[in-house]
């Protein structure tokens, strides 16, 4: 049996089974979805990951299979606030435990503070850690504080003297009613 594990093609039981620890900083550019959330910019920034295999036997005395994943990256993003760029540095640390089945993997994940997935020999580890990047981006990226002042005027200072100067269709109507030319 090969102790040579490879992070697109995880057998998770024997990774588990060895204790085995993965580790990667593989380049923006592998991982499609999250480069396109940057805007294809920074490709040859690094996301660096790590993933730790473990069995445990629960309480019953059944062995459970886990996999603790570590990740980390900085992305270009667009600041919402400024509309300037930003770097955004994303972090996740999860546990997952694995199952036999979809069926148990969907019953069990309700319930359970960790996800649970079902068990692979083909598992794809870094779509993983591209999954868990992407959920842990920031809904609105933004600046800790722009670099540029941002404008939170939502209109023009002559925005109200423009007003004024428009004709009032509606003056000229309410005119006609009191019987005055506007």
């Amino acid at each position: 049996m090969s102790n040579e594990f490879h992070a697109r093609h995880l057998d998770v039981s024997a990774f588990a089974q060895s204790g085995a620890t993965l580790r990667g900083a593989d380049p923006l550019s592998n991982f499609e979805r999250l480069l396109q959330e940057s805007g294809g910019q920074g490709g040859d920034r690094e996301v660096q990951w790590e993933v730790r295999g473990q069995q445990q036997s629960d309480a019953s005395g059944h062995v459970r299979i886990w996999l603790h994943l570590s990740a980390r990256a900085s992305l270009p993003l667009t600041c919402q606030r400024c509309l300037g760029p930003a770097d955004i540095d994303v972090e996740v640390m999860r546990d997952f435990r694995f199952v036999g089945t979809e069926a148990q993997a969907e019953a069990e994940d309700e319930e359970a503070e960790e996800d649970v997935l079902v068990l692979s020999r083909d598992f794809d580890l870094q779509a993983l850690v591209e999954d868990e990047l992407l959920m842990a981006l920031p809904l609105v990226p933004r600046h800790q504080v722009c670099p540029t002042e941002v404008k939170l005027a939502v209109q023009d200072v002559d925005f109200e003297a423009a007003q004024e100067a428009k004709p009032k269709p509606f003056a000229a109507l309410a005119g006609l009613k009191t019987g005055q030319k506007g």
